[in-house]
């Protein structure tokens, strides 16, 4: 089946930095060389190192030009985080867009991160408020938009509040779920907060669809030694042109929501097709769990206590 092009227009972002997680392949590689052939200077932290520079010689290839700052990230990783956050602030550049797109999903059974947290919130929800509390002051100084990855999972589901690590009847897609849940509320917080006290950030949520990234690949890091039945299927429909998205089609909604003058901080942005599984990005109308404001601030409040990172505060460190 014939596939109808589907794209946006990046604007100018000559003099603009950008930080972008989960850079190395996929849909986060794509992002970053648009990102790169719009002018702007990339950061590109990544947990592996040999994958984070054949990604930017792929960028390279591309966008000859390209400003690529590498660095090192481990989002399962409080130490990891806490020390990219010291090397960018000692910086001291304003960051003026950051997308926040990293993630697991379904390992084949409960992990945990360096810092004791079931992985999927550890690293998907955690990491990523840690990241965003280490940068903030460059945040600020940058009047930066932050977007932040959620997912088609984040539609249903709820916060395991009682036992937010799961040691408990531990259920993967339900620990995915709860993961990314927990991020969309903390992106929607950060957006009130910043708003409330004056910082000059905007952030906002984007959620890709459904497309054959390496989330449900193979992944050995993880326990999964080969790709899971579902990566197959979803492979399938993609390449036919069914219902599904891209790599490449996958990552407009975050580009579109970081980038476009006209994107709504406090919004949603996914594909636009059937289900909102593929197609053109679009605004959509905020999932069910991500309305609550008290559920937000409860999320934040935890992530502050869990993570020992006051965003709050106005720095962002770990006391």
């Amino acid at each position: 089946m014939s596939r109808t092009p589907i794209d946006i227009t990046v604007p100018s972002l000559a003099g603009k930095r950008a930080l972008i997680t989960g850079a190395s392949d996929g849909m986060g590689l794509v992002m970053a060389t648009r990102l790169a052939a719009a002018g702007a200077e990339v950061l590109m932290p990544v947990r592996n190192q040999r994958k984070g520079e054949a990604a930017m010689a792929t960028i390279r290839r591309t966008v000859p030009d390209a400003r690529l700052v590498p660095g090192s990230l481990d989002l399962s990783s409080l130490a990891s985080v806490a020390a990219l956050g010291q090397a960018l602030r000692a910086d001291g550049q304003p960051i003026h867009l950051m997308i926040n797109n990293a993630g697991v999903m379904r390992p084949p059974s409960r992990q945990t991160t360096a810092d004791g947290f079931e992985l999927q919130t550890g690293t998907n929800h955690l990491g990523h408020f840690a990241l965003v509390g280490a940068v903030l002051p460059l945040l600020r100084a940058g009047r930066a938009r932050v977007t932040s990855q959620v997912s088609v999972a984040a539609r249903s589901g709820s916060i395991n509040w009682d036992d937010v690590n799961w040691e408990r009847g531990y259920d993967g897609m339900r620990a995915y779920s709860q993961s990314k849940i927990a991020f969309g509320l903390f992106g929607l917080e950060l957006q009130r907060r910043s708003a409330a006290a004056g910082w000059g950030i905007t952030s906002n949520l984007s959620h890709p669809g459904v497309a054959p990234t390496s989330l449900l690949a193979a992944r050995p890091e993880l326990g999964r030694s080969e790709d899971t039945p579902q990566i197959r299927l979803i492979r399938w429909l993609s390449e036919h042109g069914i219902l599904l998205g891209t790599a490449r089609t996958a990552g407009l909604p975050a580009l579109m929501a970081a980038t476009d003058p006209a994107a709504r901080p406090g919004a949603l942005y996914g594909p636009g097709g059937p289900g909102n599984l593929g197609g053109a990005p679009a605004e959509q109308r905020m999932y069910a769990p991500l309305r609550s404001p008290q559920d937000a601030a409860r999320v934040w409040e935890l992530s502050e206590r869990l993570t020992g990172v006051s965003l709050d505060a106005g720095v962002g460190e770990r006391p």
